[in-house]
Protein backbone atom coordinates (compact mmCIF):
# COMPACT_ATOMS: atom_id res chain seq x y z
CA UNK A 1 0.00 0.00 0.00
CA UNK A 2 1.19 3.19 -1.01
CA UNK A 3 2.33 6.06 1.98
CA UNK A 4 -1.26 8.07 0.96
CA UNK A 5 -3.16 5.10 2.18
CA UNK A 6 -1.22 4.32 5.12
CA UNK A 7 -1.07 7.89 6.57
CA UNK A 8 -4.10 10.36 6.78
CA UNK A 9 -4.59 12.07 3.42
CA UNK A 10 -6.90 10.78 0.92
CA UNK A 11 -6.49 8.03 -2.02
CA UNK A 12 -3.95 10.09 -4.98
CA UNK A 13 -4.79 6.67 -7.00
CA UNK A 14 -7.80 4.78 -7.38
CA UNK A 15 -7.64 1.47 -9.57
CA UNK A 16 -11.35 0.69 -11.40
CA UNK A 17 -11.65 -3.24 -11.95
CA UNK A 18 -13.70 -3.62 -15.13
CA UNK A 19 -15.24 -6.85 -16.74
CA UNK A 20 -16.82 -4.22 -19.55
CA UNK A 21 -20.01 -5.12 -18.56
CA UNK A 22 -22.60 -3.04 -17.82
CA UNK A 23 -22.85 -3.78 -14.46
CA UNK A 24 -19.72 -2.34 -13.91
CA UNK A 25 -21.01 1.45 -14.99
CA UNK A 26 -21.82 1.87 -11.28
CA UNK A 27 -18.45 0.97 -10.05
CA UNK A 28 -17.01 3.02 -12.73
CA UNK A 29 -19.60 6.28 -11.62
CA UNK A 30 -18.69 5.87 -7.59
CA UNK A 31 -14.65 5.85 -8.36
CA UNK A 32 -15.21 8.96 -10.80
CA UNK A 33 -17.25 10.65 -7.43
CA UNK A 34 -14.40 9.70 -5.41
CA UNK A 35 -11.72 10.80 -7.27
CA UNK A 36 -13.05 14.21 -8.38
CA UNK A 37 -13.75 15.08 -4.33
CA UNK A 38 -10.15 13.61 -3.78
CA UNK A 39 -8.56 15.01 -7.14
CA UNK A 40 -7.00 11.88 -7.62
CA UNK A 41 -6.36 9.70 -10.85
CA UNK A 42 -8.15 6.66 -11.74
CA UNK A 43 -6.63 3.64 -13.70
CA UNK A 44 -8.94 1.77 -15.26
CA UNK A 45 -8.11 -2.11 -16.05
CA UNK A 46 -9.71 -4.88 -17.93
CA UNK A 47 -8.90 -8.54 -17.87
CA UNK A 48 -9.22 -9.79 -21.19
CA UNK A 49 -11.44 -12.00 -21.48
CA UNK A 50 -12.07 -13.88 -25.04
CA UNK A 51 -16.51 -13.93 -24.54
CA UNK A 52 -16.62 -10.46 -22.51
CA UNK A 53 -18.53 -8.40 -25.16
CA UNK A 54 -19.84 -9.49 -28.44
CA UNK A 55 -17.63 -7.91 -30.80
CA UNK A 56 -15.20 -9.85 -28.99
CA UNK A 57 -16.49 -13.23 -29.69
CA UNK A 58 -17.27 -12.36 -33.15
CA UNK A 59 -13.77 -11.01 -34.05
CA UNK A 60 -12.41 -14.50 -31.68
CA UNK A 61 -14.57 -16.71 -34.11
CA UNK A 62 -13.45 -14.63 -37.45
CA UNK A 63 -9.56 -15.43 -36.68
CA UNK A 64 -8.70 -12.81 -34.83
CA UNK A 65 -5.29 -12.56 -32.93
CA UNK A 66 -4.61 -11.57 -29.19
CA UNK A 67 -3.66 -7.56 -30.27
CA UNK A 68 -6.97 -7.32 -32.55
CA UNK A 69 -9.23 -8.38 -29.29
CA UNK A 70 -6.78 -5.97 -26.96
CA UNK A 71 -7.92 -3.30 -29.34
CA UNK A 72 -11.04 -4.20 -29.09
CA UNK A 73 -10.87 -4.06 -25.21
CA UNK A 74 -9.09 -0.80 -24.99
CA UNK A 75 -12.01 0.82 -27.99
CA UNK A 76 -14.72 -0.09 -25.45
CA UNK A 77 -12.90 0.80 -22.33
CA UNK A 78 -11.94 4.39 -23.71
CA UNK A 79 -16.02 4.40 -24.87
CA UNK A 80 -17.07 3.50 -21.28
CA UNK A 81 -14.82 5.61 -19.65
CA UNK A 82 -15.43 9.16 -21.94
CA UNK A 83 -17.12 11.15 -19.78
CA UNK A 84 -14.94 10.81 -16.47
CA UNK A 85 -13.84 14.06 -15.97
CA UNK A 86 -10.44 13.03 -13.15
CA UNK A 87 -7.28 11.90 -14.68
CA UNK A 88 -7.96 8.13 -16.26
CA UNK A 89 -5.20 6.10 -17.87
CA UNK A 90 -6.57 2.70 -19.25
CA UNK A 91 -5.07 -1.12 -19.37
CA UNK A 92 -5.97 -4.09 -20.88
CA UNK A 93 -3.83 -7.08 -19.25
CA UNK A 94 -4.00 -10.81 -20.03
CA UNK A 95 -3.89 -13.29 -17.88
CA UNK A 96 -5.55 -16.93 -16.91
CA UNK A 97 -6.42 -15.67 -13.18
CA UNK A 98 -8.21 -12.18 -13.22
CA UNK A 99 -7.86 -11.85 -9.62
CA UNK A 100 -3.83 -11.80 -9.58
CA UNK A 101 -3.78 -9.39 -12.45
CA UNK A 102 -5.66 -7.09 -10.87
CA UNK A 103 -3.62 -7.44 -7.63
CA UNK A 104 -0.64 -7.25 -10.09
CA UNK A 105 -1.26 -4.22 -11.39
CA UNK A 106 -2.66 -2.43 -8.14
CA UNK A 107 1.17 -2.71 -6.89
CA UNK A 108 2.76 -2.19 -9.98
CA UNK A 109 0.29 1.50 -10.09
CA UNK A 110 0.43 2.32 -6.55
CA UNK A 111 -3.03 1.94 -5.96
CA UNK A 112 -4.79 3.37 -2.68
CA UNK A 113 -7.89 1.81 -3.46
CA UNK A 114 -9.60 -0.77 -5.26
CA UNK A 115 -12.97 -0.30 -6.16
CA UNK A 116 -14.90 -3.02 -8.53
CA UNK A 117 -18.15 -4.36 -8.38
CA UNK A 118 -20.31 -7.73 -7.94
CA UNK A 119 -19.58 -10.49 -10.77
CA UNK A 120 -21.02 -10.53 -14.45
CA UNK A 121 -22.73 -14.32 -13.35
CA UNK A 122 -24.27 -13.07 -10.37
CA UNK A 123 -27.71 -14.51 -9.13
CA UNK A 124 -30.08 -12.74 -7.44
CA UNK A 125 -28.14 -10.12 -6.88
CA UNK A 126 -25.55 -11.85 -4.51
CA UNK A 127 -21.59 -12.59 -6.34
CA UNK A 128 -21.44 -16.34 -6.73
CA UNK A 129 -18.82 -18.02 -4.64
CA UNK A 130 -15.44 -18.31 -6.49
CA UNK A 131 -15.56 -15.24 -8.43
CA UNK A 132 -12.78 -12.20 -9.43
CA UNK A 133 -14.29 -10.25 -5.90
CA UNK A 134 -14.38 -12.69 -3.89
CA UNK A 135 -10.62 -13.65 -4.47
CA UNK A 136 -9.90 -10.01 -4.51
CA UNK A 137 -11.39 -9.57 -0.85
CA UNK A 138 -9.39 -12.17 0.45
CA UNK A 139 -5.64 -11.56 -1.71
CA UNK A 140 -5.95 -7.53 -1.84
CA UNK A 141 -3.60 -5.56 0.66
CA UNK A 142 -5.41 -2.25 -0.13
CA UNK A 143 -8.74 -1.20 0.89
CA UNK A 144 -11.97 -2.92 -1.67
CA UNK A 145 -14.90 -0.85 -2.61
CA UNK A 146 -17.65 -3.31 -3.82
CA UNK A 147 -19.99 -1.23 -5.48
CA UNK A 148 -23.71 -2.30 -5.72
CA UNK A 149 -25.76 1.02 -5.94
CA UNK A 150 -25.74 4.17 -8.55
CA UNK A 151 -23.85 6.84 -7.48
CA UNK A 152 -26.17 9.05 -7.47
CA UNK A 153 -24.99 11.15 -4.45
CA UNK A 154 -21.77 11.36 -2.25
CA UNK A 155 -22.02 8.75 0.53
CA UNK A 156 -24.05 9.85 3.39
CA UNK A 157 -24.63 7.26 5.98
CA UNK A 158 -21.62 5.48 6.45
CA UNK A 159 -21.96 2.16 8.91
CA UNK A 160 -18.65 0.53 9.95
CA UNK A 161 -19.55 -2.42 11.25
CA UNK A 162 -16.98 -3.99 14.24
CA UNK A 163 -16.36 -7.41 15.77
CA UNK A 164 -14.29 -5.44 18.61
CA UNK A 165 -11.48 -7.38 17.50
CA UNK A 166 -7.57 -6.63 17.85
CA UNK A 167 -8.05 -4.92 14.12
CA UNK A 168 -11.17 -3.67 14.36
CA UNK A 169 -10.07 -0.22 14.69
CA UNK A 170 -8.58 -0.28 10.81
CA UNK A 171 -11.82 -0.19 9.72
CA UNK A 172 -13.06 3.23 11.51
CA UNK A 173 -9.63 4.67 10.58
CA UNK A 174 -10.44 3.98 6.97
CA UNK A 175 -13.97 5.51 7.13
CA UNK A 176 -12.24 8.61 9.18
CA UNK A 177 -9.53 9.35 6.92
CA UNK A 178 -11.19 8.59 3.18
CA UNK A 179 -14.42 10.39 4.61
CA UNK A 180 -13.40 13.65 6.54
CA UNK A 181 -16.10 15.47 8.55
CA UNK A 182 -18.48 12.61 7.86
CA UNK A 183 -20.36 11.50 10.63
CA UNK A 184 -20.28 7.44 11.25
CA UNK A 185 -21.85 5.27 12.88
CA UNK A 186 -20.38 2.29 14.50
CA UNK A 187 -22.44 -0.61 14.91
CA UNK A 188 -21.64 -4.01 16.61
CA UNK A 189 -24.04 -6.77 16.91
CA UNK A 190 -23.59 -9.70 19.82
CA UNK A 191 -25.25 -12.17 21.74
CA UNK A 192 -25.92 -12.43 24.96
CA UNK A 193 -24.16 -14.85 27.04
CA UNK A 194 -26.35 -18.74 27.55
CA UNK A 195 -28.60 -18.35 30.72
CA UNK A 196 -31.41 -20.02 32.31
CA UNK A 197 -34.89 -18.75 31.87
CA UNK A 198 -34.69 -17.06 35.35
CA UNK A 199 -31.42 -14.74 34.80
CA UNK A 200 -31.86 -14.12 31.03
CA UNK A 201 -33.13 -10.89 31.03
CA UNK A 202 -30.11 -9.85 33.31
CA UNK A 203 -27.70 -11.42 31.33
CA UNK A 204 -28.98 -9.56 27.88
CA UNK A 205 -28.97 -6.30 29.60
CA UNK A 206 -25.38 -7.29 31.00
CA UNK A 207 -24.27 -8.47 27.47
CA UNK A 208 -25.75 -4.98 26.12
CA UNK A 209 -24.21 -2.79 28.35
CA UNK A 210 -20.69 -4.75 27.88
CA UNK A 211 -21.00 -4.45 24.06
CA UNK A 212 -21.97 -0.78 24.31
CA UNK A 213 -18.73 -0.01 27.00
CA UNK A 214 -16.26 -2.20 24.39
CA UNK A 215 -17.29 0.33 21.67
CA UNK A 216 -16.41 3.36 23.40
CA UNK A 217 -13.79 2.50 24.49
CA UNK A 218 -12.62 1.28 20.39
CA UNK A 219 -13.63 4.98 19.80
CA UNK A 220 -11.46 5.97 22.54
CA UNK A 221 -8.43 4.12 21.88
CA UNK A 222 -8.68 4.69 17.78
CA UNK A 223 -6.78 7.65 16.47
CA UNK A 224 -8.73 9.89 14.69
CA UNK A 225 -8.96 13.54 13.91
CA UNK A 226 -10.80 15.72 16.23
CA UNK A 227 -13.99 16.66 14.16
CA UNK A 228 -14.52 13.07 13.56
CA UNK A 229 -18.18 12.32 15.32
CA UNK A 230 -19.23 8.76 16.07
CA UNK A 231 -22.02 7.15 16.63
CA UNK A 232 -22.87 3.96 18.24
CA UNK A 233 -24.98 1.14 17.45
CA UNK A 234 -24.93 -1.98 19.33
CA UNK A 235 -27.76 -4.88 18.89
CA UNK A 236 -28.28 -8.09 20.03
CA UNK A 237 -28.02 -10.83 17.34
CA UNK A 238 -25.97 -12.61 14.63
CA UNK A 239 -24.28 -9.34 12.65
CA UNK A 240 -25.06 -11.34 9.27
CA UNK A 241 -28.62 -11.29 10.38
CA UNK A 242 -29.41 -7.66 11.93
CA UNK A 243 -26.87 -5.63 9.97
CA UNK A 244 -29.06 -5.75 6.69
CA UNK A 245 -31.95 -5.36 8.04
CA UNK A 246 -30.65 -2.26 9.96
CA UNK A 247 -29.27 -1.10 6.31
CA UNK A 248 -32.18 -1.35 4.71
CA UNK A 249 -34.22 0.21 7.68
CA UNK A 250 -31.58 3.56 7.60
CA UNK A 251 -31.19 3.64 4.20
CA UNK A 252 -27.07 2.94 5.10
CA UNK A 253 -24.98 4.22 1.42
CA UNK A 254 -21.66 2.45 2.54
CA UNK A 255 -20.70 -0.47 5.37
CA UNK A 256 -16.94 -0.50 6.11
CA UNK A 257 -15.61 -3.89 7.45
CA UNK A 258 -12.31 -3.61 9.03
CA UNK A 259 -10.74 -7.48 8.19
CA UNK A 260 -8.06 -8.59 10.64
CA UNK A 261 -6.06 -11.05 8.80
CA UNK A 262 -2.96 -10.54 6.36
CA UNK A 263 -3.52 -11.09 2.57
CA UNK A 264 -4.09 -14.78 1.61
CA UNK A 265 -4.79 -15.93 4.56
CA UNK A 266 -8.59 -17.15 5.32
CA UNK A 267 -9.63 -15.92 8.86
CA UNK A 268 -12.68 -16.74 10.42
CA UNK A 269 -14.01 -13.28 9.42
CA UNK A 270 -13.11 -13.78 6.29
CA UNK A 271 -14.30 -16.81 5.52
CA UNK A 272 -17.51 -16.70 6.75
CA UNK A 273 -19.15 -13.30 8.42
CA UNK A 274 -17.27 -10.70 5.81
CA UNK A 275 -18.15 -12.94 2.99
CA UNK A 276 -21.91 -13.07 3.79
CA UNK A 277 -22.05 -9.34 4.40
CA UNK A 278 -20.19 -8.71 1.30
CA UNK A 279 -23.21 -10.92 -0.42
CA UNK A 280 -26.08 -10.02 1.36
CA UNK A 281 -25.61 -6.29 2.50
CA UNK A 282 -27.78 -4.04 -0.05
CA UNK A 283 -25.74 -1.44 0.26
CA UNK A 284 -22.18 -0.56 -1.30
CA UNK A 285 -19.03 -2.44 1.20
CA UNK A 286 -15.69 -0.86 1.73
CA UNK A 287 -13.03 -4.05 3.44
CA UNK A 288 -9.99 -2.58 4.95
CA UNK A 289 -7.00 -4.77 6.53
CA UNK A 290 -5.57 -3.82 9.35
CA UNK A 291 -2.08 -2.88 9.31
Amino acid sequence: MTESAQGTSVPKRVLLATDLSARCDRALDRAAQLAEVWQAEIVAVNVLDLGSTPDQILAWASGATEQDLRQIALKELRRNTAGVSAPISLRVERGDDAAEVICKVAGEVGADLLVSSVARNEVLGRFLLGSTVEQLARSVAQPLLVVRQRARQPYRRIVVATDLSPGAHGGLQAAARLFPGQALQLYHAHEAPLAGLSDRLDAAKSASVAAQQACEALVGQTPLPPDTEVHIQCERGAVTATLPVFVRQHDVDLVVLGIDAAPGLVSTLLGSTALRLLQWLPCDVLLVRSA
